[in-house]
């Protein structure tokens, strides 16, 4: 049997997967399991979906798309790429996207994920409404108008199985992606704003060693196209966030309109990822701070160099969802995607978090860190509350694991 692991392969699963065909099955299989985890498409690096019981996807319940008047529902395993394409020919969009259009709904809303722009929030912040399995294998929904509903969304899986969203929607847009090469590092922070503000959604690429920075401008359609831009010029073909790797898979660039769902994301649906072979963290920190974290990270530039791949600098608009890396303040979102080699990026991290901690970063869930509990309490002010929400749908633990235990303990485990 094929050993199963999460998407980069630096995490083992040793639960066999039970993949329920219907929500009726899901119930039961909850209600009669002491220990129970969702896995989606593993894009997470540490060992939050893991479990010491039952592993379960939704990927295989009924698949619905179903456009009424408060937006789209959908079922929680169905992936971004699925959804967006449905909408598109409905003449309907979300606000935004992540960078990847292969992750489900479910799991990129329950570990914060979010795409880019100074307006937009992260992909969670579209959901208006959620249905979810509790322990005892009951239904229960949840919509904006609950005042649980703030805590059950970015949830870390901690209060049961999600089986559908409903996702707010609006008119199709036209993007335009416009990648720009030599953005003078120094202009990053000096020009912060002017450079994130510069489209509906920016990315920039670094690896804060080099002088120039590489930037992915994606904007609406008919917004006129810069040629000299801060120092920076328009590419002169397309471009992978690494440099030197080969665009093949990345969406259209070169200024070229096309529908939201084919620019907003990096990677085009029809590329399917392999195993990844790398680790990955991020570290989310106030939007007044971002000149600041650019200094401390550039000082650290040669401390990364040997297991850095790319930095992607992203901006997010504030939320107000609990366990959200955004709640509550407008947000520079700071990724980092290292070599695969955990003895030799593990050190690295934690001089990291050393020097950007004191600025107020928040780590990713889902990546990997080393922040203990007691920091992420201090840097995600609602935690308290929503460990009080778990214990008021999960009061045995059916949905806790090693990893909810050390960091989002209840009261009761101390």
């Amino acid at each position: 049997m094929t050993q199963l692991t999460n998407w980069a392969g630096n995490i083992s699963f040793e639960s066999p997967l039970e993949r329920p065909q219907s929500v009726p099955e899901l119930q039961e299989l909850v209600a009669g399991s002491e220990k129970v985890r969702v896995l989606g498409t593993g894009h997470s690096f540490n060992t939050i979906a893991d479990s010491t019981g039952t592993l379960v996807t939704v990927a295989d319940l009924p698949q619905v798309i179903d456009v009424g008047d408060s937006g789209v529902t959908v079922s929680a395993g169905l992936r971004y790429g699925e959804i967006t394409a449905a909408l598109q020919s409905k003449g309907l969009a979300l606000h935004n996207l992540g960078s990847l259009p292969h992750i489900s709904v479910a799991g990129a809303c329950a570990t914060g994920t979010h795409g880019s722009g100074d307006t937009n929030g992260p992909l969670a912040d579209a959901v208006n409404a959620i249905t979810f399995v509790t322990a005892a294998g009951e239904l229960v929904t949840l919509t904006r108008d609950d005042p649980d509903f703030g805590g059950s969304i970015v949830t870390l899986g901690a209060l049961g199985v999600t089986v559908s969203l409903t996702l707010d929607v609006q008119p199709s847009y036209d993007i335009s992606q416009i990648v720009y090469d030599g953005l003078p590092v120094d202009r990053l922070g000096s020009d912060f704003a002017e450079v994130m503000g510069s489209a509906y959604s920016v990315s920039a690429f670094t690896d804060w060693v080099d002088p120039d920075v590489m930037v992915w401008r994606k904007q609406r359609a008919g917004s006129p196209i810069d040629t000299d831009w801060l120092g920076a010029r328009v590419a002169d073909g397309p471009r992978h966030p690494i440099k030197g790797m080969p665009a093949d898979y990345a969406t259209q660039q070169g200024g070229v309109p096309g529908p939201w769902n084919e620019r907003l994301p990096h990677f085009r649906l029809e590329f399917t990822p392999s195993n990844g072979d790398e680790l990955q963290s991020e570290y989310f920190v106030p939007r007044a701070k971002a000149a600041e974290a650019f200094e401390v990270l550039r000082a650290l530039g040669k401390q990364l160099a040997p297991v850095i791949q790319v930095s992607e600098v992203r901006t997010i608009a504030a939320d107000e969802l609990w366990l959200s890396p955004s709640q509550g303040r407008d947000t520079v979102a700071l990724h980092f995607t290292w070599i695969q080699d955990e003895a030799a990026v593990l050190p690295v991290v934690t001089a990291l978090e050393e020097a950007i901690n004191p600025l107020g970063a928040r780590p990713h869930w889902g990546k990997v860190f080393a922040a203990d509990a007691g920091y992420l309490r201090s840097c995600y002010p609602k935690v308290a509350d929503f460990i009080e929400l778990a214990a008021k749908y999960d009061p045995d633990g059916t949905f806790r694991n090693p990893y909810l235990d050390k960091y989002l303990p209840l009261r009761s485990q101390g």
